[in-house]
């Protein structure tokens, strides 16, 4: 029986621009790959490009100081807009949520990215952005602080945990209502699940 034909693989650099693509959320080694040969096709009209657009995010990309979201200034350019509504303040998880609810458009205020979801034995109170938010909360300006928060476990019990904490504060406590599912996460809802779950917000 002759020995089983084994293909070359790829090139070192391509092999090594695929394995880095498969890490990213959403794809797998075979959407990777075929990614990799849309660049190498595209290589001046596309692949140039980006590999430019990297470069020079790598280098400018900040973390605002003051709420947490992705920019290349800092504060971000939220965070500077003196048109947005100082006395609302939503609290995300993560920057994809942040971007997921202001793409939406329908909520004017200012925004606090916590990081992660408190996870009892695995992600404590200490490894949120919580002392933060307290500080935040205790401005003057502050009416209203909206729990964006998945509706998982995890993002219930971190929504109970911020309550408490905020309950000397003197801000009314708001919750995500109706059109955000049980087990819904925030960046996978559309537009209008996002308009519905803000406009039904309720007391927390």
């Amino acid at each position: 029986m002759p020995d089983r034909f084994t293909p070359p693989a790829a090139p070192v650099g391509i092999d090594g621009l695929i394995a880095l693509l498969a890490k990213l959320p959403g794809l797998g080694p075979r959407s990777a790959r075929r990614a990799v040969l849309q660049l190498i096709k595209k290589r001046e009209g596309l692949m140039q490009p980006l590999a430019r657009a990297l470069a020079d995010v790598a280098e400018s990309i900040k973390i605002c100081g003051q709420c947490g979201n992705v920019d290349v200034v800092d504060p971000c350019a939220i965070c500077r807009d003196p048109r947005r509504d100082a006395g609302l303040l939503c609290v995300v998880e993560d920057v994809a949520d942040l971007w997921a609810l202001d793409r939406a458009g329908l909520f004017r205020g200012r925004y606090h990215v916590l990081g992660a979801l408190y996870r009892p034995r695995w992600v404590g109170p200490d490894d949120l952005s919580i002392p933060a938010l307290i500080a935040r909360a205790q401005s003057p300006d502050l009416q209203e602080v909206i729990l964006a928060l998945n509706a998982t476990v995890d993002g219930q019990t971190t929504a109970h945990y911020i309550t408490d904490r905020l309950a000397d504060c003197g801000v009314e406590v708001t919750a995500l209502a109706h059109g955000l599912p049980v087990g819904g996460e925030l960046d996978y809802l559309d537009d209008g699940t996002l308009a519905a779950a803000l406009k039904a917000r309720r007391k927390f």
